[in-house]
């Protein structure tokens, strides 16, 4: 298992959004620092930077994993654990997001199994992406992710953060920090586990 320098947690963090202003990435950087703050190494990954196609076995048939598929993987096998933000579109997790984790899934080199993870959501609605969140559980389970029981959802996110970035309310940065310190918990857990 990966470890970051000095046995500090690493810990990746990846927004289901390509957004630039995404409340998401907002979110995901707030919980970000907060492991920062508790001594894990954090590991940024912009989904836009992967530029993946949508999965088609018969590209993956003719062709292997596409390059960005490849890296994501990779920074996936690099880490303890997985700081994930995930947006709701129509009730749902978005297609790219799904996209992303089923090239991921991939291929000889599954990356998730015996990770731990911290799901967080954003939306502007009331429900926090909650239903997203819901979905995003079954998926990871499915693929042998150890997912935390806290989770962070952040409904009415349009007003949700100052002009820093920072959330505005205690209890929502107390929510995210929980999820945080369940992973880095479960991190030193699995650590803990017989190879």
């Amino acid at each position: 298992m990966a470890t970051g320098t000095s046995g500090a947690p690493r810990i990746l963090a990846l927004a289901g959004s390509l957004r630039a202003g995404s409340f998401n990435k907002t979110l995901l950087r707030v919980a970000a620092g907060i492991a920062g703050e508790l001594g894990a190494e954090v590991d940024w990954l912009e989904l836009r930077e992967l530029n993946l196609p949508l999965y088609d076995a018969d590209e993956e048939a003719a062709s292997g994993l596409p390059e960005g598929a490849q890296r994501l993987q990779a920074r996936i096998r690099a880490a303890e654990g997985l700081l994930l933000a995930c947006p709701e579109y129509n009730h749902s997790i978005p297609g790219v997001f799904k996209n992303a984790i089923d090239w991921a899934s991939r291929g000889a080199g599954n990356p998730f199994p015996n990770k731990a993870a911290a799901l967080l959501g954003a939306s502007t609605g009331a429900a926090g992406a909650l239903r997203a969140l819901m979905q995003m559980r079954l998926v990871l389970a499915g693929r042998g992710v150890w997912i935390v029981p806290a989770q962070a959802t952040l409904p009415n996110a349009a007003s949700a953060f100052d002009e820093s970035g920072a959330l505005k309310d205690a209890s929502a940065r107390k929510q995210v920090t929980a999820a945080v310190q369940q992973l880095l918990q479960q991190v030193q857990r699995l650590r803990a586990l017989p190879a």
